[in-house]
């Protein structure tokens, strides 16, 4: 028989913002010691007074708990618990210590005064005008927020972007919500089509509705580009949207239309036998802006036009003190003639010499060069290989937030008469149009790459689509220089790209490349704590956390990235009484976590794959601060979903990177993600050390399964076209 209890909120034990699910500690009549409470609320704060409606049971571990059917909490009326409201870290700006300090003057009429009356507070000692406008404008926030979450509650969904949601919005987050919720999977990060669809069904549309039929139409576009795909054919986007909703193919096909006459969507017939493609429009115009810019770059002349190719070689050589291969001097002759080229090549075939030659040649001319990688890191090692200053492409492209755009554009191009850019294969379809759309039409451009590595994590082939279209020349490196061939690394990676399993260094030698046969996933798990913690500093002198990567090559399951994430932290980071964390997201972030960006955010300048450690979580002001090479990010509380731990990250997160040591786990639970570039890319992510631990079956079907993948674009068919 269902029981009431009634009671104040002492402490909220722990509360899952996504369910709602919260385990709450109660001090309530009749009950001296307290009580748990378990169930599920929007949101739960310490001091609310709260009435459960449900039963009692006695769990195995944690003992007696008041299992509650239905939860319902208000504001509190005693000065007491006003006190542990306000202190609860309700408000930015309010701690304990101020908190009392409020009460102490305003007793049980505290939130009455907050709300209708906070110029009252100026009679607080200690607080200034600044602080009180922040609790004003903090208060007015968790009014509106409180709503929005009641509102999605009441429909089942979790409320852990509420914040989110209120800041997009405004105060009219409800009524927008409810007019279009299918705005909330294109507005709000983290919210999928699913539960926008959920939540629009059961305010009532209609299953055939037009708006769903065409909000279901841009989602599986959408998530196709997520899948790296440029556009789709149009019968598997009416197949996909069908199976997704149930609505009949021809409400969907209406749908394309509508979406057409809207100019959301393009459709692209190309000159052949295949199926139309449906695009996005902003993938449609990145596609054939990127061809344009292309065919406009090949049409201006190039900047070293009476160069002797062969003296200029030459003098190279001599001035590096070096002898080229015979690729390696194709390469710098083509570049002197080419206005874009293509150089591509795996570890060890000498990319970054020819790079730096090249360079060199165009700066005795007095040219202005600038060098360009997609992300921070591989930045990084571009100017540190070539001894100049290398800029991440959005730096180079000067992203203005206030303009949600670049300063350097067609109207505004970069000044350079040789643009470098490394680690090609990164660049997706949008990265490479903005790109090149901002090259002056008599600059040449080297695009160098490995085409062997995994393709962008964004839409598109862009470095295979130039290279497989003979539209743009392309230099292939192949030869393995001989310092390079002494490395098990180098050894293992090319064995790998060939089909072959790649052969382990002997135990206790020097080499840099292991592997550590263990069948067993949890065994597994075992060894890289041990690897990472305690074998990698003992015998090479590296810090665990800053210099050693694990990279898995799946998300989920025993030895994928969110649970060995939070094996290594357990290990490497394990929490301390007393010491500032906060835990959002599902999981919890402390001083010293290394961390990654998932998403790009151009107002903080942080980008999808950056890597830094938090040094700093101020629990009054609701704010963590991450150091991204040096430079330190401040994200409000509500804004965590944003980063993941990164002990472990994805080998897709890992492209562009270079890392001291790198700890790849291999088992046949992955069986969908093994093939030989994402193990290729892992071998060629580590510096100094790469070992592989798991079973060698697994090993053997990744090095055996050549990638399948193939991704729906039109570039390579637009380029051809410009070759004619």
């Amino acid at each position: 028989m269902a029981e009431l209890l009634k009671g104040v909120i002492e402490r909220v034990t722990f509360h899952n913002l996504d369910s709602g699910y919260c385990v709450l500690r109660v001090t309530a009549r009749g009950h001296a010691d307290g009580v748990t409470v378990v169930g599920h609320l929007s949101q739960a704060v310490a001091g609310e007074f709260i009435e459960a409606v449900g039963e009692w049971v006695t769990d195995r571990t944690h003992g007696p708990q008041f299992k509650a059917e239905s939860l319902k909490t208000t504001a509190p009326h005693t000065a007491e618990g006003i006190a542990r409201y306000l202190g609860s870290g309700l408000l930015k700006g309010i701690g304990p210590k101020y908190a009392r300090k409020i009460v102490d003057t305003f007793g049980d009429k505290t939130l009455d005064i907050i709300d209708q009356s906070p110029a009252a507070l100026k009679q607080v000692k200690g607080l200034g005008a600044r602080r009180i406008e922040r609790i004003r404008e903090g208060w007015h926030e968790q009014k509106h927020v409180r709503a929005i979450m009641v509102f999605l509650q009441s429909y089942g969904i979790g409320t852990a972007r509420a914040v989110r949601i209120y800041k997009t919005y405004g105060e009219s987050a409800v009524e927008q919500v409810r007019s279009n919720p299918y705005k909330l999977s294109t507005d709000i990060w983290g919210v999928g089509f699913k539960t926008a669809d959920d939540l629009a069904l059961s305010l009532g549309l209609a299953k055939d509705s037009p708006l769903r039929a065409k909000a279901a139409v841009r989602h599986v576009l959408k998530d196709a580009a997520g899948d790296g795909h440029v556009g789709l054919p149009e019968p598997l986007v009416i197949e996909a949207t069908a199976g997704l909703t149930g609505i009949a193919a021809e409400i969907l096909q209406a749908a394309v239309e509508a979406l057409r006459v809207e100019d959301e969507v393009i459709r692209e017939t190309p000159g052949d036998e295949r199926d139309p493609l449906l695009y996005l429009k902003p993938l449609y115009l990145a596609e054939v802006g990127l061809a344009n810019a292309v065919q406009r770059l090949q049409e201006g002349t190039h900047p070293l036009p009476d160069i002797d190719s062969d003296a200029a070689a030459a003098w190279v050589e001599a001035k590096l003190g070096i002898t080229f291969a015979d690729g390696q001097r194709t390469a710098v002759r083509a570049a002197t003639k080419e206005k874009l080229l293509v150089l591509t090549g795996g570890p060890g075939t000498g990319k970054t010499t020819i790079v730096r030659a090249i360079v060199e040649i165009f700066a005795a001319k007095k040219l202005r060069v600038a060098l360009c990688a997609p992300t921070g890191r591989a930045a990084k090692r571009l100017a540190e290989s070539t001894g100049r200053e290398a800029k991440t492409i959005h730096r180079l492209l000067e992203y203005d937030a206030s303009l949600l755009g670049f300063r350097r554009n067609g109207d505004h191009p970069i000044d350079v008469d040789l643009l470098v850019i490394d680690e090609a294969s990164m660049a997706d379809v949008s990265l490479a149009h903005q790109l090149l759309r901002a090259v002056p039409t008599w600059a040449a451009v080297l695009i160098v790459g490995d085409r062997d590595q995994l393709p962008s994590v964004g839409p598109g082939s862009v470095l295979g689509d130039f290279i497989n279209s003979n539209a743009v020349p392309v230099v292939r490196l192949t030869q393995i220089h001989r310092q390079a061939e002494e490395s098990w690394i180098i050894r293992a990676a090319h064995a790998v790209n060939e089909g072959s399993e790649p052969v382990s260094a002997p135990a206790g030698g020097k080499g840099d490349f292991y592997f550590i046969e263990t069948d067993d996933d949890a065994a597994i798990v075992e060894k890289i704590l041990a690897v990472v913690k305690e074998r990698i500093p003992a015998r090479f002198g590296l810090d665990p956390i800053r210099d050693v990567q694990v990279l898995s090559p799946m998300n989920k399951g025993t030895i994928g990235v969110k649970n060995l994430n939070q094996e290594l932290q357990a290990a490497l980071n394990p929490h301390r009484p007393g010491a500032a964390e906060v835990q959002r997201f599902g999981i919890a972030l402390r001083v010293g976590d290394k961390v990654i960006q998932t998403r790009n955010n151009y107002q903080r300048e942080v980008f999808n794959g950056d890597i830094g450690r938090v040094s700093k979580v101020e629990s009054l002001e609701q704010v963590l601060t991450v150091e991204f090479d040096g430079k330190p990010v401040d994200y409000d509380f509500g804004d965590l979903d944003e980063l993941q731990l990164a002990y472990c990250c994805s080998i897709h997160k890992s492209q562009g990177s270079e890392y001291p040591a790198v700890v790849i786990p291999l088992h046949t639970t992955h069986y969908i993600m093994l093939r030989r570039n994402l193990l290729y890319t892992g071998l060629t992510r580590g510096k100094k050390l790469v070992v592989v631990v798991g079973s060698r079956k697994a090993l053997g079907i990744a090095v055996r399964t050549a990638d399948s993948a193939f991704r729906y674009s039109l570039l390579e068919w637009r380029l051809r076209a410009i070759r004619g």
